[in-house]
């Protein structure tokens, strides 16, 4: 379900990220320990690999991201990137295994572009992305569900969790999906550890136990920016 023609799109995007939400960081926090769980149990060989974060935001979960030792970067045409400067990601940096898209498949245009653009362009086979349902066959009222977010003007699209799967298969993609966490790959993970890495009472250990063995990137990301900043011509030694 999707707005034809939203003519209003310059006045709600007259600032990247809107004012009244303020779940922007729990959301990214809790996101940041879902995903790292996902990726070291279920995906790509332990989290190793690069990734990117597409309609990134300000940043601030490919910092928690790289936080938790995982190779991510950030992307995004609309918004500035303030927490993660220094890890933009482009195509010399090669191709990804994941792409992630968190709370942004409900803004696009056209869904479908929107991800075989993205995967095309970060030359990766998955897409990890957040968006709420509704149930198949039965949108909402307009006063039922706050997810129409009539006063932000920014979601125009609108996914039953059969439309996704449609939708994957078209861009032969598989569907999976793990309650508000949804991907779409070409690759066959272990749907018992994808499952389990969702949890939300195992997030945070799995979380916690794939950057005790990958190695927070913290300090290392602190040296190579340092180094970039001596290295700069405007800074001449």
């Amino acid at each position: 379900m999707f707005v034809p023609q939203a003519h209003w799109l310059a006045e709600a995007y007259s600032e990247a990220i809107v004012e009244s939400d303020t779940d922007i960081a729990a959301r990214n926090i809790f996101t940041s320990l879902r995903l790292a769980a996902l990726l070291y149990l279920a995906f790509h060989e332990r989290g190793q690999g690069r990734f990117a974060d597409v309609a990134g935001g300000y940043g601030l979960l490919t910092r928690l991201m790289r936080d938790l030792g995982f190779d991510f970067y950030w992307s995004d045409s609309y918004a500035k990137n303030i927490l993660a400067r220094g890890f933009e990601y482009s195509g010399a940096l090669g191709p990804c295994d994941g792409v992630t898209a968190i709370e942004v498949l409900e803004h696009t245009v056209d869904p479908a572009a929107f991800i075989r653009d993205n995967l095309a362009r970060c030359k990766s086979d998955t897409l990890i992305f957040t968006t709420e349902v509704f149930p198949d066959g039965k949108p909402p009222a307009a006063d039922k569900w706050s997810y129409y977010a009539f006063e932000t003007g920014q979601h125009i699209s609108f996914f039953s969790a059969r439309g996704l799967a449609i939708l994957g298969e078209r861009l032969g993609l598989r569907y999976i999906r793990q309650g508000r966490l949804h991907i779409l790959t070409r690759r066959n993970p272990s749907p018992i550890l994808v499952a389990l890495a969702s949890k939300r009472w195992a997030s945070l250990p799995l979380a916690l136990y794939a950057a005790r063995k990958l190695g927070s990137r913290r300090n290392a990301d602190q040296r190579l920016l340092l180094q970039r900043a001596s290295a700069s011509p405007e800074n001449p030694q």
